[in-house]
């Protein structure tokens, strides 16, 4: 089972827009893929409720009277979305769950300053050190003309770690989500374009 993490501790990075997306894909491509949310918001649970059934099916938590949760049965993809303020002993504890984490990252001085101590952590842990886990950035809602771009691009570069993929900022995301659907239930008119965007990340996530 291939157990995928979307983790920053800054809020509005879109951890969620991120996690929903990447299950998204994998549903379409065949794999059972269980999205699971550990943020006290919950908003990708609340996104799954209102997923229609004809969609690629996502699955959630397993949940049985007096047992922890757990992924269903023939799971073979977990994606994880998490909470913001993530650190410490709870990080340390979510690591010992998966075997990649997906770092996103908007192009904002305050988010690159949160992540930078994130990463500093993250560096630091056992299951790093160990290479129990694989780790890559992806920038959110880049817009190539910006400073605020440039000082992003910047920071990446100083990091050590693979930016996989530089995803626009664009409606279609906000649109999709308000449907319970993702960039990948779109026609190829509507989502080309990003799906373009992702391929780098997908390759990462899944080696052909």
């Amino acid at each position: 089972m291939k157990r995928i993490m979307i983790a920053n501790p800054k809020g509005g990075v879109g951890k969620s827009t991120l996690a929903t997306n990447l299950a998204g894909w994998l549903a379409k491509n065949g794999k059972r893929v269980m999205l699971g949310d550990i943020d006290r918001q919950q908003s990708s649970r609340a996104w799954l409720s209102i997923r229609s059934p004809g969609l690629p099916y996502i699955a959630s938590w397993d949940i049985k009277p007096g047992e922890p949760a757990r992924p269903p049965k023939h799971t073979t993809h977990v994606v994880l979305d998490t909470p913001a303020g993530l650190h410490g002993k709870r990080l340390e504890q979510t690591l010992r769950m998966v075997d990649h984490i997906i770092v996103p990252l908007q192009p904002s001085l305050f988010d690159i300053f949160a992540t930078r101590l994130f990463l500093d952590e993250l560096l630091k842990t056992k299951q790093y050190r160990k290479d129990a886990v694989r780790i890559a950035i992806v920038g959110m809602r880049v817009n190539a003309r910006t400073r605020a771009s440039g000082e992003l691009e910047r920071f990446l570069e100083n990091t050590g770690l693979p930016v996989v993929a530089h995803l626009r900022d664009t409606q279609n995301y906000v649109q999709a989500t308000a449907h319970g659907m993702t960039i990948f239930d779109l026609s190829p008119s509507q989502g080309a374009q990003d799906w373009e965007q992702w391929v780098p990340l997908l390759r990462w996530v899944e080696p052909v």
